[in-house]
């Protein structure tokens, strides 16, 4: 009879997991419900839900199903791909690495997204958007290459640590590098100021096909991926000895964050932070299945990124206010504690 009580145990454990999971998934769905149409009604001009819900069913060409089709929906959609596309690609970093300090922004990539895609504004001005994302993508990679060379060349035991502080470093490097094409072209860059903030205002439907066209594949591979970074995150001899490749994993997950990071930042600038706290909060909530974790955190992303939009309105109401200046005054103070938690980890306190 006791052979039975640890499968038996093992077996609740797992259902409890899976109600778990369920339920945040149920309160995650809700939740975007909700922020997505708030975030459709609620601006300069507030709307009813009932007219918006008007609006997606039926336009009748009036001036207020116009401004709800034609702006305020592209900028939602917008929003919410770009928090789901930053989340993942968070998730994803933190597994590969071990590090959960890892996120598109601190480790560089975006900084390096951002640099690409100003100097080819600032040098072709009529570039189109899949230009943009590919300057997008070929800076972030760069940039994370860097950061990853360099932080293996110091020595330490905390290669956690020498990944954050590098990728610190660098994007501090690469954030000066922004400014001064800003200011030997300040003709040219007008329209990008805002955008360097991290900013959704006046996103188009051009932009939500953008995203649409390499965001969707690349989450749809990181969603496929999520058993491999669940490997992965063991360790390189763990992720070995469950028959892993563990370097060919690697590299999949790591073109697809860039991806998914420079088809953001092209798109809607530098939003950092969504990245470093979405995967956190869904570990904590779920546990560490990347299977589930990546799925959640798309969705908690979009949510997170919608309601920092929706309260970037009211900072300077009626003006906007950039939602990475929204962002960053969350996920700064985060930041800190989860530097400071792993270091009282690495100093056994």
């Amino acid at each position: 009879m006791n052979y039975s009580i640890q499968p038996l145990t093992e077996t609740r454990v797992v259902r409890r997991r899976a109600a778990r999971i369920a339920l945040v998934a149920a309160a995650g769905f809700v939740l975007l419900t909700a922020a997505l149409l708030l975030s459709v009604a609620v601006g300069s001009t507030s709307m009813s839900i009932s007219s918006v819900l008007a609006a997606l069913l039926h336009e009748d060409g009036s001036r207020t199903h116009g401004i709800i089709r034609n702006i305020r929906i592209p900028r939602t959609v917008v929003t919410a791909l770009v928090g789901a596309n930053l989340a993942v690609a968070g998730a994803l970093m933190q597994a590969v690495t071990r590090n959960p300090l890892a996120s598109p922004g601190v480790f560089g990539i975006n900084a390096g997204a951002s640099v690409a895609v100003v100097f080819v504004t600032v040098t072709y001005p009529f570039v189109t958007g899949g230009y943009t994302v590919a300057a997008a993508f070929a800076g972030g990679a760069a940039a994370a290459v860097v950061v990853f060379a360099m932080a293996s060349a110091f020595k330490g035991a905390h290669m956690e640590v020498n990944l954050a502080l590098t990728g610190v470093a660098i994007q501090a490097i690469l954030s000066a590098a922004t400014q001064a094409l800003l200011i030997f072209n300040e003709t040219k860059t007008d329209s990008v100021l805002f955008w360097l903030a991290g900013s959704v205002s006046g996103r188009k439907w051009e932009h939500v096909q953008t995203l649409l066209w390499w965001g969707i594949p690349a989450l749809a591979i990181a969603f496929a991926l999520g058993r491999s970074a669940s490997i992965l995150s063991l360790g390189e001899d763990m992720a070995r000895g469950l028959g892993q490749r563990v370097w060919k994993t690697r590299s999949l997950i790591t073109l697809v964050v860039i991806l998914l990071a420079g088809v953001s930042v092209a798109v809607a600038g530098p939003i950092g932070f969504v990245g470093l706290m979405v995967p956190h909060i869904v570990r904590y909530l779920t546990g560490a299945d990347y299977r589930a974790v990546i799925p959640l955190s798309a969705l908690l992303g979009a949510v997170l990124l919608l309601l920092a939009d929706l309260a970037s309105r009211f900072v300077l109401f009626p003006y906007e206010t950039p939602v990475g200046v929204v962002t960053a005054l969350i996920g700064t103070p985060y930041f800190i504690y989860l530097a400071r938690r792993r270091r009282k980890e690495g100093n056994g306190e």
